[in-house]
């Protein structure tokens, strides 16, 4: 089975969380047979990862331009055409933006799976028309695509109540690995860090990740002892992210990692005492997967896409309340949850190819 993937900024090491998605999923899909291609957008190919295989995974790089309101429709209608003189059983597209190319993949003649990560139009940094064309990408999947494939329920309302699809539609969470943590302290003395004494977050810094109101909710909280650490970046520096950065540079005992992998990650993980999300708008973050693999207790917002059923009601704070968010820091840290044990048997990305796996046989069936 020949497979090639659009919407996605590239594999691997490239900062978000589809990304994370697709370097998790396709080589499990490639173990299980089948022929994958990635088509990655050029402008995130730099010298650490311009190669052409990623674990079995074939990856083709295709122009994008570095400006957020035109990346991904101009990188995914010519991906598009790429993908179809690949001759490929079907394309998967991921998210609802790129997937306005789906009319076009159907008139190639192409076999099409979409994978809705949410609600992107909500997301605080699309002005208005980009909304607009966010949501017409959300109407095209739900109108054309062969199959979706929706990480949480609330995506499975959203379609049933905006564009009455309820055929051909599979929930497949996001997942995480069982990771293997780092014994070893090196990276975070370096950021003048102690084991259990700091609290973290981690995220691209744009307004729905509400990563500045954390800081001042840290700052408004006087936790004595402890650092706030923030690790992530701007795809895009614009005035959100320079301002952000300003902010966590004057605040005391903040620190910022900038986007950071593998053992640099794991030390900060591994040593870390609480996780924070407090995004307004998520599809199923892949972030708090990874924070409760590590066993971190958490505090959250409490929007749909954060309310995981291992999490308990002490774990959640208002989404638009900073009084709600700077207590519940204060709570957390007086109140620590050491070693916390969630069950994550649904996050499995074994099982989740497998899944995967058999969406795309019942595409081609039919």
């Amino acid at each position: 089975m020949k497979v090639v993937v659009l919407g996605t900024r590239g594999i691997p090491g490239i900062q978000g969380g589809v990304e994370t998605h697709c370097e998790q999923l396709y080589p499990r899909l490639v173990a299980r047979g089948c022929d994958v291609t990635v088509i990655r957008r050029t402008c995130y190919v730099t010298g650490d990862n311009k190669i052409h295989e990623y674990k079995g995974v074939k990856l083709i790089d295709v122009y994008a331009p570095r400006r957020k309101s035109l990346e991904a429709i101009v990188h995914t209608t010519l991906a598009t055409f790429k993908a179809w003189q690949l001759k490929p059983d079907l394309v998967h597209i991921h998210a609802v933006g790129p997937s306005i190319c789906i009319p076009l993949a159907k008139i190639l003649g192409m076999n099409v799976v979409a994978t809705n990560h949410g609600p992107d139009y909500e997301r605080l940094k699309w002005g208005r028309l980009a909304k607009a064309v966010i949501k017409l990408g959300e109407r095209m999947q739900a109108r054309y695509s062969n199959h979706i494939i929706a990480i949480n329920n609330v995506i499975i309302d959203i379609l049933k109540r905006e564009y009455s699809r309820v055929k051909d539609v599979t929930v497949i969470y996001n997942g995480v690995n069982t990771p293997i943590k780092s014994t070893s302290t090196s990276y975070i003395e370096q950021l003048g860090l102690s084991p259990g004494k700091y609290i973290m977050a981690m995220g691209r810094f744009v307004p729905e990740k509400r990563l500045d109101w954390l800081i001042k909710a840290f700052h408004r909280a006087h936790i004595d002892g402890y650092k706030l650490v923030i690790a992530g970046d701007s795809d895009h520096d614009d005035s959100y992210s320079l301002q952000l950065k300003q902010l966590a540079n004057a605040t005391p005992d903040v620190v910022l990692t900038g986007f950071i992998k593998g053992e640099k990650l794991n030390q900060v993980l591994s040593n870390a005492t609480l996780f924070v999300l407090p995004s307004t708008h998520e599809g199923l973050p892949i972030s708090l997967l990874e924070a409760m693999s590590y066993n971190l207790d958490v505090l959250v917002s409490d929007i749909p896409a954060n309310r995981l059923e291992a999490l308990d009601s002490q774990d959640f704070f208002s989404v638009n309340n900073m009084d709600d968010l700077t207590m519940s820091l204060q709570r957390k840290v007086d109140n620590p949850e050491p070693n916390r044990h969630y069950d994550l048997s649904n996050y499995n990305w074994d099982n989740i190819a497998q899944q995967t796996l058999s969406v795309y046989e019942q595409v081609l069936r039919k």
